[in-house]
C-alpha cells in the first residue's frame, strides 16, 4: 500500500509553540496520532453537515458510519453530538481504538509483528541486513540496509509474514553474554547490530528467537507465539528512505512502516480514519481552495498565503488582537533582525545555534534573523524604569521567527522556516503569578472557542533536575500554576521533573474533529531571562527587585494553527471565517447587472462575497460547492422583480427566498455569533 504521507526520516529537533527543544532521532512522517477514546470524523450528505463515529454493526456486517446533521459553527461541542449520536443509534457501538499506553497486548503484538516483518525480509532478501525496529504511535516500523523496495515487494513481504504467523512459531527470550552476543552477530554478518550492541549498557543482553529460525537482539516484550497475531489485523503501509541513526552523513536505509491491531475490526478503523485524514490532508486543500503554497523558487518550508488564505490569516489575527486588547495587553511590532550579541545575552547561541540561520554581515558587525521574540520584549520592558505599581505588564505580538528545519522534516504548514508567533509575555510579582496564569488560561479558552475547539489535554510540567532559580520561587510559581488551573476547574497531568531548565510550564494540546491532539498553547515562567538581561523594578522600599517573566502562546504558530484549522474543518470553514462567504449566482446572464447590485451591497455591509457567471446554474452550484461556499444567493427573473435572492446553503441546501438586507442581517448575526446562518 502507498504511503498516505511522504515520509522521511532524518536527525531532526522537535520544538514546542515556544521554540524549546529536545534533541531527538524521530522519523518525519506527519499522521497526527489517534484519541485514546475512538475518533469522531466529519462528512456531508445530501447537502447537510453530518457528524458520525466509525461503528461496528451488531450483525457484524463491519464497519458503518451513523450520522445526525449538526449545524456549521455550532457552539454544541463534539462530545454532545457524538452522544447523541450514540443514543440515536442503540443498534451499534462505537469501535475504540487501543493505544500502546493502554494496552500491553497491542504493544506486544506490534513489537512482535515488527521481528516477523524482518524475518520476512530476510527470507525474501538474504542479503538484508537489519538495523533496530521498535513499535511507534500506531503499528511498528523496521529499518534495513538492502536495495530500494517497491509497493510490489511490500505485498511479498506481507505474504510471508503471514505465512510466519500461521507457523505458531514460539517467542523464546535468551539471555548471553556480551562475548557471545557478538560471537553470534560476527557469524551471521549483521554490522549494525555490533554497533546495537555497543550502545546496550546493560548486562546480560538479552536475544529474542522466533522458533529456531531467526533471532535479534532486543528487550522485549513480545507474544509468546506468532500465533498471537491476527494476520488480517497487520498491514504493511509504506516504505521510507531513513539515514541509519538519523545522520545524513551515514548510509541511507530502507525503512518499512506497519500497522499492528488486535482485531480485523480496529484494523479497518484505523484505515478508515486514515483515509478521512487524507482527505482532510491541508495540503491537498490548501492547493484546492487556493488557500497558500510554497514555491520551490523561493525556498523550502516558506510560506505564500494566497488571497482567500490571507483573508482567513486576517479575520484570525484582527480577532485575535481585539480579544488581547480587551484583556489588557499592550501591542508590539519588533524587527526581524538583531544585533548577535542579543541572542549571546539570551542564551540562544549557546543553546540553539543549530535551529538559527547564518549570521549577516553588516558594516563589520553580525545580525541575526529573530529566532523569538523574548528578547525583544524585553528590550521594550528595559527602555525605563519600573516601579511595583506598574505590574503587571503584559505585552503581545504576532512575530514572525525564523528557523533553520532540514529540509527532509518540513511539511506543508506544519513544520516550516519562517512562522509568526502569536507571542505574548508577561511581567508581574510573584503575588501576581496565580492571577495572571489564570487570565491567560481564560485568553486561551476564549480564542480556542471561536474555532470550536474546547476539548484540552492539559499537562503541567515541575522542576527538572537541572534549573536556574531557587527552591523557593519554583514552589511559589509551581503553586501558582496548579492553583490557576485548579480554579479554572480542568483536569491536567503532572510532568514531574519536565520543566524547561528556567521554570515550571503548562503545555495545553487541543483535539480537533478526528480527535487527533495538537500541541498548540503553552504558558512557562521564565527565572533565566529576567537575570540574562537584569531586568529590575522598584519595590515599595525603593530596593531594585527582579520580576517574574511568563511566556505564553495560544494558537502557537499561525502557520501551523492555520494547517490544523482546515484539516479539523476539512476546507469547509464556518460562515464567519470562509474566505468567500457568499457567491451570487445568475440563472442567466440576464440577470448579472442585478447581482452585481447585490454583491456590492454585500461587500458594503462587510461580507464577503463575489459573482460568479458565464455556466449554466447547475454548474455555477456545483464549483461553488466545490470550492466550499458556504452560502449561495441564486437569482433568476423572480428575484430580480421581488429584489430578492433564494439563498442555499452547503449544508442545508435551499433555504428559501428572502430580502437581500434579511440576508445581510443573518450574515451578520452567524458571523458576529460564529454560528450558523
Amino acid at each position: 500500500m502507498a504511503s498516505t504521507y511522504p515520509l522521511f526520516a532524518c536527525s531532526l529537533p522537535f520544538s514546542n509553540p515556544r521554540g524549546h527543544r529536545s534533541s531527538l532521532i524521530k522519523p518525519c512522517f506527519f499522521l497526527p496520532s489517534l484519541p485514546p477514546k475512538g475518533f469522531i470524523f466529519t462528512s456531508r450528505r445530501n447537502t447537510a453537515r453530518q457528524i458520525g463515529v466509525y461503528a461496528q454493526s451488531k450483525n457484524n456486517k463491519g464497519i458503518s458510519t451513523t450520522s445526525s446533521a449538526v449545524a456549521l459553527g455550532s457552539s454544541e461541542t463534539a462530545v454532545v453530538a457524538e452522544e447523541k449520536l450514540l443514543k440515536a443509534n442503540t443498534d451499534e457501538e462505537k469501535i475504540v481504538l487501543p493505544t500502546n499506553e493502554s494496552s500491553e497486548k497491542l504493544l506486544r503484538i506490534r513489537h512482535t509483528s515488527a521481528h516477523v516483518m524482518a524475518m520476512a525480509v530476510q527470507k525474501l532478501f538474504p542479503d538484508a541486513k537489519v538495523t533496530i525496529g521498535p513499535w511507534i504511535e500506531n503499528g511498528f516500523y523496521y529499518d534495513f540496509d538492502m536495495e530500494p523496495l517497491t509497493d510490489k515487494d511490500l505485498k511479498r513481504i506481507k505474504k510471508e509474514m503471514d505465512r510466519i504467523i500461521s507457523r505458531n512459531l514460539p517467542l523464546i527470550r535468551e539471555e548471553v553474554s556480551r562475548d557471545e552476543a557478538k560471537k553470534r552477530i560476527m557469524t551471521i554478518n549483521e554490522p549494525y547490530k555490533i554497533e546495537i550492541l555497543e550502545s546496550i549498557k546493560a548486562d546480560p543482553i538479552t536475544i529474542y528467537h522466533i522458533g529456531n529460525e531467526w533471532w535479534d537482539l532486543c528487550a522485549g516484550p513480545h507474544v509468546d507465539s506468532t500465533g498471537n497475531i491476527n494476520k488480517k489485523a497487520v498491514e504493511l503501509e509504506s516504505v521510507a528512505g531513513a539515514y541509519w541513526r538519523g545522520d545524513e552523513n551515514k548510509p541511507m536505509l530502507q525503512r518499512i512502516y506497519g500497522t499492528a491491531w488486535e482485531s480485523e475490526d480496529q484494523l479497518k478503523a484505523y484505515l478508515h480514519f486514515k483515509e478521512e485524514a487524507k482527505r482532510r490532508d491541508h495540503r491537498r486543500l490548501g492547493q484546492d481552495l487556493d488557500l497558500f503554497s510554497i514555491q520551490d523558487e523561493a525556498g523550502g518550508g516558506l510560506v505564500f498565503w494566497h488571497p482567500k488564505g490571507a483573508i482567513v490569516r486576517h479575520i484570525i489575527e484582527d480577532s485575535w488582537k481585539r480579544i488581547h486588547i480587551q484583556h489588557g495587553y499592550d501591542l508590539l511590532y519588533t524587527p526581524h533582525v538583531a544585533r548577535a550579541d542579543l541572542w549571546k545575552i539570551s542564551g540562544h547561541l549557546d543553546f540553539y545555534r543549530e535551529n538559527m540561520y547564518e549570521q549577516m554581515n553588516i558594516e563589520d558587525e553580525l545580525y541575526q534573523l529573530r529566532p523569538m521574540n523574548c528578547p525583544y520584549h524585553i528590550l521594550v520592558y528595559k527602555r525605563k524604569l519600573h516601579s511595583y505599581r506598574d505590574f503587571p505588564i503584559r505585552v503581545a505580538e504576532l512575530g514572525t521567527v525564523y528557523r533553520y528545519e532540514l529540509s527532509g522534516s518540513l511539511h506543508g504548514l506544519f513544520r516550516v522556516r519562517g512562522f509568526t508567533q502569536d507571542d505574548a509575555h508577561i511581567f508581574c510579582l510573584e503575588d501576581q503569578i496565580k492571577d495572571e496564569i489564570r487570565g491567560v488560561l481564560d485568553l486561551t479558552e476564549e480564542i480556542l472557542l471561536q474555532f470550536g475547539f474546547n476539548k484540552y489535554e492539559v499537562n503541567l510540567s515541575t522542576r527538572p533536575e537541572k534549573a536556574v532559580g531557587g527552591d523557593d520561587i519554583w514552589e511559589k510559581a509551581t503553586a501558582a500554576l496548579k492553583d490557576a488551573l485548579d480554579d479554572k476547574g480542568w483536569d491536567y497531568q503532572i510532568d514531574e521533573g519536565g520543566g524547561a531548565f528556567y521554570g515550571p510550564k503548562i503545555d495545553l494540546k487541543i483535539e480537533d474533529a478526528l480527535g487527533r491532539k495538537w500541541q498548540c498553547s503553552t504558558v512557562q515562567v521564565d527565572f533565566n531571562l529576567p537575570q540574562r538581561f537584569d531586568i529590575t523594578y522598584v519595590d515599595s522600599n525603593t530596593e531594585k527587585k527582579r520580576p517574574i517573566m511568563i511566556h505564553r502562546a495560544v494558537l502557537g504558530s499561525l502557520e501551523r494553527f492555520f494547517g490544523i484549522l482546515i484539516e479539523h474543518y476539512a476546507g469547509d470553514f464556518p460562515v464567519w471565517l470562509s474566505p468567500i462567504q457568499a457567491r451570487v449566482l445568475p440563472v442567466t446572464d440576464t440577470q448579472l447587472e442585478y447581482c452585481h447590485e447585490v454583491t456590492k451591497k454585500l461587500k458594503g455591509n462587510g461580507i464577503r462575497a463575489e459573482v460568479c457567471h458565464g455556466e449554466r446554474l447547475p454548474k455555477l452550484i456545483r464549483n461553488a460547492e466545490k470550492q466550499k461556499i458556504p452560502l449561495m444567493a441564486v437569482v433568476g427573473p423572480k428575484e430580480v422583480e421581488t429584489q430578492t435572492v433564494t439563498v442555499r446553503s452547503r449544508f442545508g441546501g435551499e433555504l428559501g427566498t428572502i430580502s437581500v438586507d434579511e440576508f445581510i442581517s443573518r450574515i451578520k448575526s452567524a458571523t458576529e455569533d460564529r454560528k450558523s446562518f
